[in-house]
């Protein structure tokens, strides 16, 4: 019997650990650090930090773990993979040098270019001067990115001429560098692939809603719900996706040197000229992992070592049911998330985030505070379910968009 450890905190890695836990090859599932929400499932915690990446290798060795799985993007990009690898681990998750398609945007950007992978217009800039006389010479709106991890959250539309320069000037002092960006009109979705060297397989398509509020307004948070299928993402859609992006990414890694064991997520903008690629994550999406890894039928331990081992898995999925997922925050997400706000009582279907506990009582920490998953055989009927069981949490104290899935509900009701 296997023994699996992964690294990081959030709902991503209790919707991982979860799924883990259901091989029957698989024994016990660790998470470092995990959190006490987690326990409801049968999984272990270790007090470690997710980037100690000495002390995660010791735990490894000690605790004869045959397999680990980075769930976040900043252990990854800080080479955790290299790490554990050099320790003797099978690990899952790209090295420090493919990482970069997440933690440098302008390296991700100039691979696009390369391989010939469609995406808007960019230029990178350090000087303040430079970047400013730039974006005089675009029309609005724009997108000004930090060349950094962000959370899901370094990235502003610019609809204002007076808001370009001062904005600028602040991202530069925030994160030394900066894309400006053509603004692409159109409808995001996620596509995410597990790779295995040249060998990948695709995971079904979900729907993040990134905005605060309802109908995708407010400023971006880390994802506030999502779903999967997405009905209006058709095969067709999916097929030219495939040609245009996915294929022209794995030849780009295998020619670079980049290929690796891991996910490629790749957030994607279907336009009136076609698909473009938005950004490249190079881990699981949260909160999509939560509406996508319930889905899937295969044994998941044997389906991750497969890949580790650069081999085609059998990868099956429900073809039933709609899964649907909404994320409670802490008031003042994301700006400034209240804290230690007592959880009430909550039904089974949670997958925990910003969580600590006192004898066994959970109190929010952090601003994304759980997410709640259910499943139906139409999207509407899974919407009316998920928000019904809400609605029945006192959740007061605790905030919510009342509106995941509404593009595709919008859309079959015209």
């Amino acid at each position: 019997m296997a023994n699996v450890l992964v690294i990081g905190s959030g709902a991503r890695e209790h919707t991982i650990a979860a799924t883990f836990m259901k091989s029957p090859q698989v024994e016990n599932v660790y998470c470092a650090p995990g959190n006490p929400g987690m326990k409801k499932d049968g999984i272990h915690r270790a007090a470690i930090d997710e980037t100690d990446f000495k002390t995660l290798g010791d735990f490894a060795e000690s605790h004869q773990i045959d397999l680990a799985f980075v769930g976040p993007e900043v252990p990854l990009a800080m080479g955790a993979v290299d790490t554990l690898q050099k320790r003797g681990l099978k690990v899952f998750g790209p090295g420090q040098a493919s990482a970069c398609l997440e933690s440098d945007k302008t390296f991700a950007k100039r691979f696009m270019k390369r391989n010939g992978i469609p995406t808007a217009d960019f230029e990178t800039f350090t000087d303040y001067g430079k970047a400013a006389a730039y974006a005089e010479t675009l029309s609005l709106p724009l997108v000004i990115k930090e060349n950094a991890l962000a959370a899901g959250k370094g990235v502003t539309i610019v609809t204002q001429r007076a808001d370009v320069n001062p904005l600028l000037r602040s991202e530069l002092e925030k994160s030394g560098e900066i894309l400006i960006e053509q603004y692409l009109e159109g409808e995001e979705f996620s596509l995410m692939l597990f790779v295995g060297g040249d060998k990948r397989v695709i995971l079904p398509i979900s729907q993040d809603h990134k905005k605060i509020h309802e109908g995708e307004t407010g400023p971006n948070s880390g994802g506030m719900g999502a779903y999967s299928p997405v009905p209006h993402i058709t095969d067709d859609i999916l097929q030219e996706t495939i040609k245009t992006v996915v294929d022209p990414t794995m030849a780009g890694l295998k020619n670079e040197g980049l290929e690796f064991a891991g996910t490629i997520y790749i957030g994607c903008m279907l336009t009136n000229d076609g698909i473009k690629v938005i950004e490249y994550n190079v881990r699981l999406g949260d909160p999509e992992t939560q509406v996508l890894l319930p889905q899937l039928k295969s044994d998941f331990y044997q389906v991750i070592m497969d890949l580790v081992d650069h081999q085609l898995p059998d990868m099956q999925w429900q073809d039933s049911n709609y899964y649907l997922g909404v994320v409670v925050a802490a008031p003042g997400y994301p700006q400034a998330p209240q804290q230690d706000i007592p959880l009430p009582a909550l039904p089974d279907n949670i997958f925990y985030a910003g969580v600590t506990s006192d004898n066994d009582k959970l109190f929010s920490s952090g601003g994304r505070i759980f997410t709640i998953v259910d499943h139906a055989p139409t999207l509407q009927a899974t919407q009316d379910k998920v928000y019904a069981e809400l609605a029945k949490i006192n959740l007061s104290d605790f905030y919510y968009r009342k509106d995941i899935g509404f593009r595709d509900l919008e859309k079959s009701r015209v």
